[in-house]
């Protein structure tokens, strides 16, 4: 085969540390766009980027040049520079250290865009943290749970 040929989509969900200034609504959009524009400079694809003032939650077409603890080591680490630059109020902003990065068939896609999508509507009912856990424990993940969402 002369092609290698790559189409793999992941949701990929972090959390701002727990001492952190969480993204007020008026700069929700800006840091999504900003946080697409990282992915897309990696080679990978932005599909959907959303999420609420305390978490990202990003569908991506990861390009076959790429791994993922890199790319989200890019995104975390170039938007949390570029946050503190929004205003005073992000001086001691942060990610925290860790991240879930779940393979999404491509039947599911349309519907994971939809779960991103009303992310706002979704947390009404549901803290962050019951979120992340259900996740883990719908793919099957082990985790300790003294370490989940620990800085």
């Amino acid at each position: 085969m002369a092609q290698s040929l790559c189409k793999i989509y992941l949701h990929i969900i972090f959390h701002v540390k727990t001492n952190s200034p969480l993204i007020k609504d008026e700069h929700l959009n800006e840091v999504h766009r900003y946080i697409g524009g990282i992915v897309n400079s990696t080679g990978s694809q932005v599909i959907r980027i959303g999420g609420v003032n305390d978490h990202i939650h990003l569908l991506c077409l990861l390009s076959s040049k790429e791994n993922v603890a890199h790319l989200v080591e890019e995104v975390k680490r170039n938007s949390s520079r570029w946050i503190k630059d929004l205003s005073n109020w992000y001086s001691m902003f942060a990610w925290q250290g860790g991240y879930a990065a779940l393979s999404v068939s491509e039947s599911v896609v349309p519907k994971t865009i939809e779960y991103i999508d009303n992310q706002r509507k979704h947390h009404e009912g549901m803290t962050f943290k019951d979120e992340y856990l259900r996740f883990l424990q719908l793919y099957n993940i082990s985790y300790d749970e003294r370490f989940v969402l620990s800085d």
